[in-house]
């Protein structure tokens, strides 16, 4: 059992009023975290919005009957409350009405849960994002050594908790699962959305173009739909935490470009599954896109956990010159590139050198990335 940053920042919170909600993809762990840090206490009650019973006293709003489900634990978790037709409403009246209770609400989307808790909630709910494994979670049970020698797995099917320690051919099998169920069936439940077609054809040119400049209008032309319902469906998978982007740092300079973004997928795995390609590193020709979104997204569950905020761009000029990643914290710039092959040791370009004044470039390889992710 693999422990999660997160818990420790959730025990934090026990003992104030909050409402502590927790949200996140599919099976990235939101109710085994719940399991493990609850187990600390008595009078704890779990409680899965799915189930129609459950979900019927909710939607309801029926204080009497909330009361008998609830009985007498101190400690409810609603568990993919985001099912739960105007669940904020509900949230707002259990905690108005019945102090004697600590609330924990899981979700499967920032899309749903978010939105719908976002106003009713103001003030009284406290929020925490759970990603899939990071490595240095993995090192809550495994050490250095595992992970190095792991480490072409983990590329090939990524590290979402339920299946980083299956053999290849239950990797395999759950990821593919994962993306019909998740991806395709439950991404398509939003807003109507009926052509699968196109929302998968967008899924896989994302997912080959990873790390790379991102056309809204070559990607209109290829699927045969208009800018704005690509954008529509972009941002629908962001919310739904399929990818994520970074735009492009600038301080307005010409030769810089603003305005593009780079796409990258939370999980190897899944971005592997969308393109049906579970190939062995050594016959890939694609992993330096493998790694630097591996990289990438190490850096962002890293960062994500920091008590400031921390920004995350790319940079790249355009006659060539590019960096990888820019972190920005408090107006201190930070560079790292990502290198799958370990002898390749670029410099900081020029450009960016005399504009930024500052010679450091942090490459992260197959030799040295741990240091760079605990």
């Amino acid at each position: 059992m693999y422990r999660r940053d997160l818990e420790n920042k959730l025990l934090n919170w026990m003992d104030f009023r909050e409402i502590l909600i927790i949200y996140g993809a599919r099976q990235v762990g939101k109710t085994t975290l719940v399991d493990m840090f609850t187990s600390k206490y008595d009078h704890v009650q779990i409680l899965n919005c799915e189930n129609p019973v459950i979900f019927d006293i909710l939607r309801s709003k029926d204080l009497v009957r909330i009361k008998s489900l609830f009985g007498d634990d101190h400690i409810i978790v609603l568990d993919e409350a985001q099912v739960v037709g105007q669940i904020g409403a509900v949230l707002k009246l259990i905690y108005d009405t019945f102090q004697e209770y600590k609330l924990i609400v899981t979700g499967s989307s920032s899309f749903d849960l978010l939105n719908k808790v976002a106003e009713p909630l103001t003030g009284r709910n406290i929020k925490f994002r759970l990603f899939p494994l990071s490595t240095k979670e993995i090192l809550t049970e495994k050490n250095p050594l595992w992970i190095y020698e792991h480490l072409k797995d983990i590329l090939v099917y990524g590290l979402y908790p339920g299946i980083i320690d299956l053999s290849p051919e239950k990797k395999i099998k759950k990821l593919e699962e994962l993306i019909i169920d998740y991806l395709f069936k439950d991404l398509l439940a939003y807003e109507s959305l009926k052509n699968s077609g196109v929302l998968r054809n967008l899924i896989k040119a994302l997912a080959l173009q990873t790390g790379n400049l991102v056309s809204m209008h070559e990607l209109s032309i290829k699927l045969g739909i208009t800018i704005p319902t690509v954008e529509k469906y972009i941002d629908l998978l962001e919310k739904t935490f399929v990818i994520f982007s970074l735009g492009a740092f600038s301080s307005n300079s010409r030769n810089e470009i603003r305005k593009s973004r780079k796409f990258y997928f939370y999980d190897n795995g899944i971005r592997n599954a969308v393109i049906s390609n579970f190939s062995a590193p050594e016959n890939r020709n694609d992993m330096g896109i493998l790694w630097e979104n591996f990289c990438i997204t190490e850096r962002m569950k890293i960062n994500h956990l920091k008590p400031g905020l921390v920004n995350m761009f790319f940079w790249r000029t355009y006659d060539g010159a590019e960096i990888d990643l820019i972190e920005e914290t408090d107006g201190h710039l930070t560079a790292y590139e990502c290198k799958w092959n370990a002898k390749k040791q670029p410099g900081i370009p020029a450009s960016f050198q005399t504009k930024y004044n500052t010679n450091q470039l942090h490459v992260l390889n197959p030799e040295n990335f741990l240091q760079y992710f605990v």
